[in-house]
Parts: C-alpha cells; structure tokens; sequence
C-alpha cells in the first residue's frame, strides 16, 4: 500500500477517532470520517498488544492492508479511516478477516455492497 493511502501520524489518528464515526462488528471496529478535497482514500490500522505477540500482530496486519488493497475500488475516495483489530480476530484466516472488512464498511456506508453482487461474490453477511 502507497504510503499516501496510510495515516500514521498521531494527529491525524486522534481527528478520526474525535470528529469521525465508528461502526462495528465482532473482529473490527472502524472509524470513519469524510474528508473534503482528497483524491484518494487513506487507512490507519491498529492492532494492541492484546491481540498477541509480534508476530501474530503482524500477521493481522498484513490481513488487514491486504484486505482493504483487495476492496479499495469500491471504497469511497473521500474517505479517511482507521481499522482497529478485536482479540477475536486472532484464529481467522484471510478471507475471513477481508469478510469483517467488508462487512464492517458496509455498514458504514463506505463502500457499496451492490457492486460486490455484480461481480458474484459472497454476499451472506
């Protein structure tokens, strides 16, 4: 993922968490916040230490960026938003976690499930 895509400043995190809104589900939570004058979107991803050691919070992680580089053409371009992992997200495997994803923007209104049914994914959320 460019690092244009990637919030990593602190600043920038806290504005999402205060200004944006957050939607749920068991393996994600997600905040959201619109932003004016942007031409693409960006992510920011967390995954504390209560999802395990190094090794498996980078596992996470990398499930996590690939999964959102695998969704981004139906993701909003005006859009900043920040993934944090839930412990219950440790005995997933990939296509489960780009599911939470998935599921998780969908209810947020981020990305637009109708474009995943003319394309013949899995749609039973």
């Amino acid at each position: 993922m460019k690092k244009q895509y990637r919030i990593k400043k602190e600043s920038e995190f806290q504005r999402v968490f205060q200004e944006g809104k957050s939607k749920a589900n068991r393996q994600l939570v997600a905040y959201f916040l619109p932003q004016k004058n942007q031409t693409h979107w960006r992510v920011g991803l967390s995954v504390g230490k209560r999802i395990g050691n190094a090794v498996t919070r980078n596992q996470v992680k990398r499930h996590l960026r690939r999964g959102v580089h695998e969704l981004s053409e139906h993701i909003s371009n005006d859009m900043d938003f920040i993934l944090i992992a839930r412990p219950d997200i440790i005995n997933k495997d990939f296509f489960e976690i780009k599911h939470s994803i998935r599921h998780v923007m969908s209810i947020a209104g981020v990305i637009n499930d109708e474009a995943f049914e003319d394309s013949g994914g899995n749609n039973d959320l």
